[in-house]
């Protein structure tokens, strides 16, 4: 090994990330660069956050005003490459959380720590003294890898447990070990009583998984991700939507009907609702409509320009202690929006909606029973108890249109069957075309009967006379020629 003790390191430069700007599709996306040489050879390393970035550079001044060697080919300090070889999992994990936290949505945030514990605690050296593995998730789930709570004093419950996995969480090179990547997939794949995960929770953790080393591979603590090296296959996950879900404008309207009769606030979530089935819209950007964002004209179609949602995230994910943080719509640029056409069904709900309930002081169409935003443990509620009584017995047992989502799962179906162009349609519910028709290629009706008769008429074509499924084919009762008498 050649060290060197020739070092210069430079000032940070704020960068666009070409990349990352194109994939978010807004250009706004930034990357911060250090440049050193050891022995007049040039490293560089870009950093998503300034914060990291000034810290590796004060981590490089002090190993050069405290005379520590560089490694001549690596670039680094003796004593950090030291670091680095021992450097756990959960404090990498804690390290990949502070680098996204402020690029992550509050539901992004929950859903990432779920992962992150989900598989700290997997990642081990041994089980003795272990607290159990409930406490070892709280810990980490309500303080260690949430970046709002590293400012408050954790319990004494939390502390001992996260005391435990600081001593016994592996180093995070181990995960180049193909059993040890494997026990963090498998993780992955188990809920906490060890029965299997749903696909989509899956999916969703060893997505998590996959960026926290490929951060890991970033701050060149792995040469490369070690889930592109192991055979692991996830369960395949449902995309296409389950053509039970989705109801009738009957069946919708009986439902509606029902709210006002089977709950005193039920008659404020009509027009709620209203909008999912007949604008197609998520729940989260129906609960964010103002009054300035609709037109509603006395006759004819009407127009909602859909601008932000405030999806459920919890006051622990929020950076401002709420239980909801307004942002943009999901799979759109910051600020963009999304013009609706309305039926006139819904623009008269909408309107009696005003009549009757008025907005909120900031606008907002709909609000809780007792105010602030829509609660979807209420509405989920109301919505059972008005589908019982509007469906059949056999009905509700199914699983038709059981949640609200399903209502646009409903509109998408309607939409399509009637003969609205694809490309409309995605435009209207905010998806990209080849997305919607992979998830809902299994509610167009009217194929499967012109596949049919195409598939008939072919076989039908290619008969010959002596077919056996068609009208000139053998008789089974007809005598051959060696049968005949000799008379």
């Amino acid at each position: 090994m050649s060290t060197s003790y020739d070092v210069t390191v430079y000032e940070i430069q704020e960068r666009k990330d070409r990349k990352r700007a194109t994939k978010r599709k807004n250009g706004t996306d930034k990357v911060y660069r250090l440049r050193w040489t050891v022995q007049a050879k040039r490293f560089e390393r870009n950093f998503a956050g300034k914060a990291l970035a000034d810290g590796f550079r004060t981590g490089l001044l002090h190993a050069v005003k405290a005379g520590d060697p560089f490694d001549a080919d690596q670039g680094l300090p003796l004593a950090m490459l030291r670091a680095q070889s021992r450097r756990t999992w959960l404090e990498v994990a804690r390290s990949y959380v502070e680098a996204r936290w402020t690029e992550w949505a509050p539901k992004s945030r929950r859903s990432a720590v779920d992962a992150l514990a989900t598989v700290t605690v997997a990642l081990v050296s041994d089980d003795r003294g272990a607290p159990p593995v409930a406490e070892l998730r709280h810990a980490l789930y309500s303080w260690a890898l949430n970046a709002n709570r590293w400012g408050q004093t954790p319990s004494d419950t939390d502390a001992r447990a996260y005391a435990w996995l600081a001593r016994h969480s592996l180093p995070v090179t181990r995960l180049l070990e193909s059993p040890v990547i494997r026990d963090a997939l498998n993780a992955c794949a188990r809920k906490m009583d060890g029965k299997p995960a749903a696909a989509t929770t899956v999916a969703r953790k060893r997505a998590v998984l996959y960026n926290a080393l490929g951060y890991a591979v970033e701050l060149e603590l792995l040469d490369y991700n070690p889930i592109d090296k192991v055979q692991w296959k996830a369960p395949a996950v449902a995309e296409q939507v389950d053509r039970r879900v989705v109801a009738n404008t009957a069946q919708v309207e009986a439902i509606l009907a029902e709210l006002p009769n089977v709950d005193r606030h039920g008659a404020q979530y009509t027009a709620f609702f209203g909008c999912l089935y007949y604008g197609g819209m998520r729940p989260a950007e129906a609960a964010s409509i103002r009054r300035g964002d609709c037109q509603l004209p006395r006759k004819g179609w009407g127009r909602i320009i859909l601008a932000e949602t405030a999806p459920h995230a919890g006051e622990d994910w929020t950076d401002d202690g709420t239980t909801r943080e307004p942002r943009g719509l999901k799979h759109r640029a910051a600020k963009e929006t999304r013009t609706v056409p309305i039926p006139p069904d819904l623009v008269r709900l909408l309107q009696a909606h005003l009549d009757t309930f008025g907005t909120t002081e900031d606008g907002r169409l709909f609000r809780a029973a007792r105010g602030g935003y829509l609660s979807e443990a209420q509405y989920g509620r109301i919505w059972k108890r008005a589908r019982a009584a509007a469906l059949s017995e056999e009905q509700t047992a199914s699983p038709l249109v059981g949640r609200p989502y399903d209502l646009r799962h409903a509109a998408v179906s309607v939409w399509l069957n009637g003969g609205v162009p694809a490309p409309e349609v995605a435009r209207r519910v905010g998806h990209g075309v080849a997305v919607l028709l992979k998830v809902y290629a299994g509610c167009i009706d009217g194929e499967e009967e012109t596949v049919n008769r195409r598939i008939e008429q072919a076989i039908r074509s290619g008969r010959g006379r002596g077919a056996i499924g068609g009208q000139n084919g053998p008789n089974p009762n007809r005598r051959g020629r060696k049968g005949r008498s000799a008379a």
